[in-house]
């Protein structure tokens, strides 16, 4: 028997899995299927086979090196490396991409050496090309170019994957699934799978910062934006102000060291002339917009990651406080806005505060969650605690403690009036406004570090259990909930142009539906995605942030470039 019939024979055996023999996920169609090629790329005599078909295929066509996304198809690159070595070409190079950079150690992105030479992308099964697509995108912003894509078995037929022969990429397989209608009586799967992903925004530029703190994955400062600029603290110590039309910085300015080589997380604030910010050097500044230089600094705290709150009514700035002092660990300080003298403060809470305080103008009230869990609501003006709230959920335990932390900012719901927050204790709760009382409590599998976004009496909100969910508000019943990405979700939902939009730890930007939670789309970035999507309706550009100091600016791309 040929090489390539064996191997389609030991498909159809090993790999090919029908739900009536083994279960799917939760799938109850009987015929349901799915192509397992672990079962065989880890065991020598087939992963050998492979690789032996695809030295004959490819000898002719070295050098090259080849690439793979973890986890997958790290062991079948494996073998195909290791056959090229064996049959005399002993400089041969493989390398993986990880689904997100590392958090600790190097922290790298690509594990391996790149060298000169044409890459190959290597996985068991090309469906819709994702996967290879993450891959290309990483690369191409590294400097080097893709020459070809390869597969064991890939879904569709060439025209699907337009989006890689547009780019001059080819696409190679050893099967398409069509060849298997016949003996196994499946479907063509161009029946049964998606379009391909529309991608519904191209890149106009790109900035990236020096020096990002990649162990710190967390939603850091959201940018802002005003007439031309675009206002966004780094993790680097530095504040600045860049040109929405090209990129270029306008200004910078640095804030002082703190613990941790942790730069500034808050996010900015304008209030007249002013930006205003928190720095994790214990720091709040207030600099000139449009210069950059400062204006007054408040040195209260220890530690700041909390976004100021502006009461314009008022003049008044709202912070959260961290303190390094035992038994003075958090709290909350009221700034006159334009010359940052304290107004009133509350430092007696026993956490720390990395939630950022809401204020509600019409109520003049003030919200802020705390690190043990506890929400607090205070009058605006004169700083008396008027009612508080403890996350009361199921407890996940880290290292340290048991945690219900609050790490986001609550939203007010207006309609009903309630006050809306999430906690890492997995919940998402709905107290009343007046007097703090549950109105409802909705369970995620795992915590909430975002902040929720209310539209048409529906709540949109993420969690790291990498989930998208959706909440009416009027009956409490679940709308929709949706994996994006199967990787989790630190960033904030947000709403512009009647779409939602999500970034992901994959470094993906999704575009979704607000009725059902369904992708239209997405972006692909190098970086983990922990802000917000930010839109100027003026001239009609959008800007991503990712968190290691980058920031995209993006155009809709209205030819829908598959």
């Amino acid at each position: 028997m040929k090489k390539i019939d064996l191997l389609k024979q030991t498909i159809i055996d090993k790999v090919f899995i029908k739900n009536r023999d083994e279960q799917i996920d939760t799938n109850e169609n009987p015929n349901a299927w799915i192509l397992d090629f672990r079962r065989i790329t880890m065991m020598g005599i087939y992963a050998d086979l492979i690789s032996d078909i695809f030295y004959d295929e490819y000898q002719s066509s070295y050098p090259f090196q080849l690439c793979t996304l973890e986890v997958a198809g790290i062991p079948l690159t494996t073998s195909l490396m290791t056959k090229f070595f064996y049959k005399g070409h002993h400089d041969i190079n493989a390398f993986y991409i990880r689904k997100s950079r590392k958090k600790n150690g190097l922290m790298r992105m690509v594990e391996g050496t790149i060298n000169s030479n044409k890459i190959i992308l290597i996985d068991d099964i090309n469906c819709t090309g994702n996967t290879f697509w993450r891959q290309i995108e990483v690369l191409e912003q590294l400097g080097h170019t893709v020459d070809s894509v390869w597969s064991i078995i890939k879904y569709h037929d060439n025209d699907y994957y337009k989006r890689f022969t547009d780019r001059g990429i080819k696409v190679k397989s050893l099967f398409d699934l069509n060849d298997f209608t016949k003996n196994l009586g499946i479907k063509n799967i161009n029946t049964l799978s998606p379009k391909p992903p529309v991608m519904p925004f191209k890149s106009l530029w790109k900035f990236s910062g020096e020096k990002p703190s990649y162990g710190y994955v967390q939603a850091k400062s959201q940018p802002i934006l005003c007439e031309d600029k675009i206002y966004m603290g780094l993790d680097n110590r530095t504040f600045i102000a860049i040109n929405q039309s090209d990129g270029s910085v306008a200004w910078r300015y640095e804030v002082g060291y703190s613990f941790g080589k942790k730069g500034i997380f808050s996010d900015p604030v304008l209030y007249k002339n002013l930006i205003i910010f928190g720095s994790c050097d214990g720091n709040v500044y207030a600099l000139n917009k449009d210069t950059g230089e400062r204006v007054w600094v408040c040195f209260e705290g220890d530690y700041i990651g909390s976004s100021p709150a502006i009461a314009t009514d008022l003049g008044i700035i709202f912070i959260g406080l961290e303190y390094g002092i035992l038994k003075k660990s958090g709290g909350i300080i009221a700034l006159n806005a334009e010359t940052g003298k304290t107004i009133w403060l509350d430092n007696t809470h026993a956490a720390a505060t990395s939630a950022s305080p809401l204020y509600i103008q019409k109520h003049n009230l003030l919200v802020l969650g705390y690190d043990d869990g506890v929400l607090k609501t205070y009058n605006a003006q004169k700083g008396t605690l008027l009612w508080s709230f403890t996350a009361h959920g199921k407890m996940f335990k880290d290292n340290y403690s048991y945690v219900s932390s609050l790490k986001s900012k609550a939203i007010y719901d207006e309609h009903n009036d309630n006050i809306i927050f999430g906690s890492l204790d997995g919940n998402l709760y709905i107290l009343s406004r007046k007097n703090g009382a549950l109105q409802h409590k909705y369970t995620c599998e795992f915590g909430i570090y975002s902040s929720p976004i209310i539209l048409n009496n529906k709540v949109y909100f993420s969690s790291v259990d990498k989930k998208i969910h959706c909440l009416n508000l009027t009956d409490f019943k679940t709308v929709f909930v949706k994996i994006i990405d199967n990787t989790r979700i630190f960033s904030s939902p947000t709403i512009i142009n009647n779409r939602l939009y999500i970034g992901t730890n994959a470094g993906r930007l999704h575009e979704l539906s607000l009725l059902t939670g369904e992708s239209l789309g997405y972006f692909q970035t190098t970086e983990r995605i922990t802000n917000q999507l930010v839109y100027n309706p003026k001239n009609d550009l959008y800007f991503l942030p990712t968190y290691a100091n980058e920031i995209y600016c993006l155009k809709q791309n209205n030819s829908k470039i598959n």
